[in-house]
């Protein structure tokens, strides 16, 4: 079955308090994953920018641009956080872009995981 993406709005509704029926389940636990990848990211970005000195593209290379200055580091820990960053995406990118992603509710729970994993070993670092 196809995502309505009509949905969204239903929840953008809800979100603001102005909400006239409820949104899907369909439609929350996308953006739970979207969220998840986000949270993570951002923390990721942010402790690049303030704890290294780093000059952070202000387009969509960031998230690849942040994953990579991970991924080359020697660090296990650091290794580990850009292969997490990776599978946020991909899952984020899922939800984000096609009709259809069976397992919603798996893959929420998979996303919320590892985007604490990310934010808990960026917090060791």
């Amino acid at each position: 079955m196809t995502f309505e993406w009509l949905e969204y709005l239903n929840l953008a509704r809800e979100l603001a308090g102005k909400a006239t029926a409820p949104a899907n389940q369909e439609a929350k636990l996308r953006a739970a994953i979207s969220r998840a990848y986000y949270a993570a990211f951002i923390k990721a970005r942010n402790y690049l920018r303030d704890s290294e000195g780093l000059s952070i593209p202000k387009t969509g290379e960031a998230h690849r641009y942040v994953q990579q200055q991970f991924a080359i580091s020697p660090d296990r820990t650091r290794k580990k956080i850009a292969e997490n960053l990776r599978y946020l995406r991909s899952y984020r990118r899922k939800v984000d872009y096609d009709d259809a992603v069976p397992g919603l509710s798996g893959i929420a729970l998979i996303a919320i995981g590892i985007s604490k994993k990310v934010i808990s070993d960026l917090s060791s670092l």
